[in-house]
């Protein structure tokens, strides 16, 4: 883009991080509302934007080039990695798993100033998931119940929300999104409870005039639609190992990042094994998997 057809409206978008890394993609340099940095990974950094109008909300997952790297195999990478991750999606989507949609992608970028032998990285925008993580929210219903034990008050189904059935609903709906997701043949790699999101409920309210609005409910139920997110590590398989290991992953991550529930995780894998032909015979793997990762604890 030539500087002079820039308009004087439009500015660069301001330096968020303290690291070289924190370089948007060309195309994004020059926009009236700068995307809002919304976190920082080893691989890609994720930014709020809008697709095509101010309304349109959506996440802009950007892999910067790395320095380190031979310009010939950074560009070969990072290619790879988006439209592997971006061919992936599409498939889970075609499939009915609940992933977000991909709205458009670049896995060349453009040219860094004064580096005609480098490019600025690639980029993929996909569909804004409004929500919070399974990680916030089931952290948010266990404050909630341990507070009401500990005041003494009896834990009961006073509401919905709070119950424990919409706890148990939860982790069957989990185990049969990853079911499904095996099923069709796509390993996720990086399974946490950080990467499932739950999408926040719409409800029709009425106006009293005969009309209806629908409004978002500004906090996030653990009865909202499960969305799985990140495909970044994912891969294609059929082999009852790798799923196995997917399982075992998030078994981990579930234990490690919820000990006070890790009891629900088995309503998880009672729902996976309903969820597909072959999902007992992972269960069955997932066995020998544990058994492995138990002896290689021991062993250190």
């Amino acid at each position: 883009m030539d500087e002079s057809s820039i308009s004087p409206d439009l500015v660069p978008c301001p330096t968020r991080l303290s690291t070289p890394l924190d370089i948007l993609p060309p195309t994004f340099n020059y926009i009236q509302d700068p995307p809002r940095l919304i976190t920082q990974g080893a691989e890609a950094i994720l930014y709020r934007t809008h697709f095509l109008t101010s309304s349109h909300i959506c996440a802009l997952k950007y892999r910067p080039s790395k320095s380190w790297r031979h310009p010939a195999l950074d560009v070969r990478l990072t290619r790879h990695r988006i439209l592997s991750e971006a061919r992936t999606l599409v498939r889970c989507r075609r499939e009915g798993v609940s992933v977000p949609a991909i709205l458009g992608l670049d896995w060349e970028g453009g040219e860094v100033a004064g580096r005609t032998d480098r490019r600025s990285g690639g980029w993929m925008m996909m569909e804004w998931i409004e929500g919070d993580t399974v990680r916030n929210s089931l952290n948010r219903w266990l404050r909630a119940k341990n507070a009401s034990l500990k005041d003494g008050f009896e834990w009961r189904d006073t509401t919905k929300a709070q119950s424990e059935d919409v706890a148990v609903e939860l982790m069957r709906r989990i185990g049969c999104a990853i079911g499904r997701m095996h099923e069709i043949g796509v390993i996720h790699g990086d399974l946490t409870t950080s990467n499932l999101m739950l999408r926040n409920t719409k409800q029709q309210v009425g106006l009293g005039n005969g009309d209806s609005r629908t409004l978002t409910s500004t906090g996030t139920s653990l009865d909202s639609d499960v969305v799985l997110i990140d495909f970044g590590l994912a891969t294609q398989s059929v082999q009852d190992e790798d799923k196995a290991v997917d399982l075992y992953v998030l078994e981990r991550a579930f234990g490690s990042t919820h000990p006070t529930a890790e009891k629900l995780f088995n309503k998880v894998l009672e729902a996976y094994g309903l969820s597909h032909k072959g999902a007992p015979v992972v269960l069955r793997r997932l066995e020998d998997v544990r058994m492995r990762g138990r002896k290689r604890s021991m062993l250190g």
